[in-house]
């Protein structure tokens, strides 16, 4: 026996119980009131001690093993744990356990659940099977205490970056040597062939503000003991409160996944960059083998009236938000991420999914930690909850939510074409009758007297109380890239005007009020070579192509010349609806697809006195008359310069074909 369990083995104690009371309803079933308020479930790691406490209240009898390993072997130290209040166990070891691996095991009925980490687990071993105990402390990179998150005055100051790990780096071409790694991220000077900036450089010259990197936590579906390259987007959860070891150089040790999640972090912090975490709590990657089945089976999952397990996000499960411990896991891990990891904002994934309270509870809670921290998610589900629509946090309840924005599909759709059809067209394409779509978005979803709602494409009424509660974006990950998009839609046009529908489109979201999102590469033109739901497909289809920003590189210019328009002009990134309302102008056009609209009286106290924006989705070229005075171009088809391109005097101006303009009156 080894010096540590030698000690160990002499010095293991239990902590008694604290009371017999368990609140079960006679046995049958959880009660809705075994809820415990208690901040302590979970591994509490101390060099002389570690406690261990978990909530199972139907549980008969728990045992807490203990491995040297995070796979293989067998236990070294099999621990009873004891029967406490409101439905919890717990045990106190003393010795030191640093570095050492656990699960849990309950006991329902006469049948032993499978062993499994505790849902609060913090760190874990190979694949996430057993947990680790880790100090905490000890995985802080240098200079971590000093980090700092970059200023942000508004929400509409944001302007959403949405990037997979693996993706900025796997490419050959990307000069970045931990590829598909958290410290792929952090690697700066790195250049394609061609000479080109790449991965976190890039980015920074490009000038977002916000990285939201999509699932980083623990999740399913990567064999982490496997050399060969496998891919999926993280939308299958395994443990929420552990970075996902295949983003690691070390995924056997849980040391490395965090240090190397908090050094990312740290990085794109020093670059200017604030961090947003995709969120998954809406579903488990499955229900049988989930954590959460292994200590309460049933009572995190919403289930049909026959007993079957719901299933509103097409992927055989949805969870309960609603009740109350799930609300508390998901309150609790949120602020574990924003306390621990120092990250910056949350992407609720299918947040129509949770129900209002909850999501108002996560908000008001972290709201109070840092009120910069921003909050968004998808008003939607992937089908029916037995939940009733009013009380979750679907698009049109946005303005029931505290703080939190919803994507919109209708400016998305009212640009490139629907969901539902790829062949279809949009505004930039042409196709008539999508400017009510487009001019929905231009406000922010909010209330605007110039926006005739019944002939917007999905909602007939304003959605958002708020501007920052509108994301207004073309692309993103779960769907065709905006150029496979365009090109799928409008097979017989040129490239040279796809190119010109891909800049309209993102013109139109840079210069609109909300919160404005990119789809990562579609400054360069990004391709999945025409694969939509690529979160199964190798990186040959999913990596960023570093070439293209080569080829492209006017496309790369004028992407980062309208993000630098938008950052320099407050005129665009109005907070209030009350202000939109006052300052934003729709001018009448004399073509359905030219869209003209004015940004009036310094608005939000712009240094610009006046500024026009005009959208042309036609196929052919308009003219059109404008308000008396001198105006300067600031953005062309091909360039923007805000000192101005050339100064119009004569009242009318012509706007090409798939263009957008801005001019202005200093």
């Amino acid at each position: 026996m080894n010096r540590f369990f030698f000690a160990f083995a002499l010095s293991t104690v239990v902590v008694a119980a604290l009371t017999s009371f368990t609140c079960l309803p006679g046995g049958k079933g959880i009660d809705k009131d075994v809820y415990y308020a208690g901040h302590d479930l979970g591994v509490l790691y101390q060099p002389a001690q570690t406690h261990f406490k978990i909530w199972a209240p139907e549980a008969e009898a728990v045992v807490l093993r203990l491995y040297t390993k995070g796979q293989g072997g067998t236990a070294t130290h099999t621990i009873d744990l004891n029967r406490s209040a409101y439905g919890t166990w717990q045990t106190l070891v003393r010795g030191e356990l640093k570095n050492k691996y656990y699960t849990f095991q309950v006991k329902k009925g006469n049948t032993w659940l499978n062993e499994a980490p505790d849902i609060y687990a913090k760190a874990a071993g190979i694949n996430g099977h057993r947990g680790m105990i880790v100090d905490m402390a000890a995985t802080n990179p240098a200079g971590w205490a000093a980090d700092q998150k970059p200023a942000l005055k508004n929400f509409t100051d944001i302007i959403i970056y949405e990037l997979h790990i693996r993706d900025l780096s796997a490419a050959l071409n990307s000069g970045i040597y931990h590829k598909g790694k958290f410290l792929g991220l952090t690697e700066t000077g790195t250049k394609s062939p061609g000479g080109n900036v790449t991965g976190l450089d890039h980015i920074k010259q490009l000038g977002v503000t916000h990285v939201h990197l999509l699932p980083s936590f623990d999740f399913n579906s990567i064999d982490e003991t496997s050399t060969l390259p496998k891919y999926n987007w993280g939308y299958d959860p395994l443990n929420y409160n552990v970075p996902e070891g295949s983003y690691a150089t070390n995924a056997y040790d849980g040391n490395v996944r965090i240090r190397e999640f908090k050094q990312m972090v740290k990085a794109l912090h020093s670059d200017g960059l604030r961090v947003i975490m995709d969120v998954v709590y809406n579903h488990t990657s499955d229900a049988v083998h989930a954590n959460f089945t292994q200590f309460a089976p049933g009572y995190f999952y919403r289930h049909k009236p026959d007993g079957s397990y719901s299933d509103a996000t097409g992927c055989g499960n949805e969870t309960a938000s609603e009740q109350a411990m799930m609300r508390k896991f998901m309150i609790e891990s949120v602020v574990y991420w924003a306390k621990e990891y120092h990250v910056d904002g949350f992407r609720f994934d299918l947040m129509g999914v949770h129900d209002i309270t909850t999501m108002n509870a996560i908000s008001d809670t972290l709201h109070k930690i840092d009120p910069t921290i921003f909050i968004y998610g998808e008003g939607w589900t992937a089908g029916t909850s037995p939940l009733p629509e009013e009380l979750r946090a679907v698009k049109r309840n946005t303005f029931k939510l505290h703080q939190i924005a919803a994507f919109s599909d209708d400016i998305r759709d009212g640009l490139r074409g629907p969901f539902s059809d790829v062949k279809v067209k949009g505004f930039v394409s042409g196709a008539a009758g999508t400017a009510e779509s487009v001019k929905f978005g231009i406000v922010a979803s909010t209330q605007h007297p110039q926006v005739n709602y019944k002939l917007v494409n999905y909602s007939k009424a304003p959605w958002a109380a708020e501007p920052c509660q509108a994301i207004n974006y073309a692309s993103c990950h779960d769907d065709n890239t905006l150029f496979d998009r365009l090109k799928i839609a409008n097979p017989d046009a040129s490239a040279e005007d796809i190119i010109k529908m891909d800049k309209l489109a993102n013109a139109v979201v840079l210069t609109s009020q909300g919160v404005p999102f990119l789809h990562a590469g579609e400054e360069m033109l990004r391709t999945k070579q025409g694969v939509a739901n690529s979160y199964q497909s190798p990186d040959s289809i999913n990596q960023l192509d570093w070439s293209r920003k080569e080829k492209f590189h006017s496309v790369f210019n004028y992407y980062k010349s309208l993000i630098a328009l938008r950052k320099n002009h407050p005129a665009f990134r109005m907070p209030s609806a009350a202000m939109i309302q006052q300052h934003l102008e729709f001018m009448p056009t004399p073509d359905p697809l030219l869209i003209s609209y004015q940004l009036k009286n310094h608005a939000n106290n712009d240094y610009w006195k006046n500024i026009i924006v005009l959208l042309n989705g036609s196929t052919s070229a308009k003219k059109l008359r404008l308000p008396g005075g001198e105006w300067k171009l600031a953005a062309s088809e091909n360039t923007i310069n805000q000192k101005g391109i050339r100064t119009i005097k004569s009242g009318e101006i012509n706007i090409p074909a798939t263009t957008a303009y801005v001019l202005f009156q200093p």
